[in-house]
């Protein structure tokens, strides 16, 4: 129609449910690869302590002290890793084992 108002699209859009794969999307499952993640035990430790817990975040404190203490440790690894010009920044897995064996006791 020439010269007239614009129609509206009445067209309806229906969500269909998606299809469950069983899979874990990319980047949850980058999580919970230990080679990338070195973390993971603590991250675990205080999701396992906030179910038994009921969510009371106090209870659970020196577990997310562990956690944030975990994180800053690799990643003062990870930086000095890039100054040095190591490839991959991140050890892997078992690389990051003989370092802590090598230190004696857990740094964090």
């Amino acid at each position: 129609m020439k010269g007239g108002a614009p129609t509206a699209d009445l067209s309806v859009y229906v969500m269909l449910p998606r299809k469950k794969t069983g899979r874990m999307p990319v980047v949850a499952g980058r999580l919970r690869d230990p080679d990338i993640n070195p973390c993971l035990l603590e991250s675990d430790a205080s999701t396992r302590c906030m179910d038994e817990y009921n969510y009371d975040r106090e209870r659970c404190s020196t577990h997310f002290l562990k956690y944030k203490n975990c994180r800053k440790f690799w990643n003062s690894v990870m930086i000095q890793r890039r100054r040095d010009g190591v490839k991959p920044s991140m050890p892997a897995a078992a690389e990051r084992d003989i370092i802590l064996q090598a230190m004696g006791k857990m740094p964090y």
